[in-house]
């Protein structure tokens, strides 16, 4: 297992259109969001004061993709009216020779960390699909509790949340 100091995030740029592309057609992406168009193109040139977008790097290495974002500000309110001061992460891992060798968790915690680093934010929040038993067992193993079912854009999905100070040591 690589040790949390070998994993780095750095800004996703346009540079990286056509690896995020190319993860887009592997089917452990699929899985997590089907019906994704991250309109790549366009959206790696916006830098949004609501959103960061990182690569997480192995050794210098791209490995799987974060995005965070602040719900109550995000211009297409998937959330929904929700209140201020949360975060919401997406995540993945690009490759299929990359799971289950503890990058999520570390790529998790990172982002954690990046979500934190704003003394207001309270709380963060996740919405795997509800058919993927896999990730909902990840997000809880890393401290994420279960809130409610919900549908998003037609898509059922289970909502998680992380409370600061939840596990400060993340």
């Amino acid at each position: 297992m690589a040790r949390k100091d070998q994993i780095r995030l750095r800004r996703a740029t346009p540079n990286d259109l056509e690896l995020l592309q190319y993860w887009d057609t592997k089917q452990h992406v699929i899985d997590c969001d089907p019906d994704g168009d991250w309109n790549w193109e366009e959206e790696l040139k916006k830098t949004p004061i609501w959103r960061s977008q990182y690569m997480a790097e192995l050794e210098g290495r791209p490995i799987g993709f974060i995005q965070i974002i602040d719900p109550k500000e995000e211009e297409s309110h998937y959330w929904g009216s929700i209140e201020k001061n949360l975060r919401a992460i997406d995540i993945w891992i690009g490759e299929e020779s990359d799971l289950n060798k503890g990058y999520g968790t570390q790529m998790m915690q990172l982002a954690i960390e990046k979500c934190f680093e704003h003394p207001d934010v309270h709380k963060i929040l996740i919405d795997p699909l509800l058919t993927n038993v896999k990730a909902h067992r990840f997000y809880e193993r890393i401290g994420f509790q279960f809130v409610e079912e919900r549908t998003f854009e037609g898509v059922k999905c289970k909502v998680y949340e992380y409370i600061r100070n939840n596990n400060e040591d993340a």
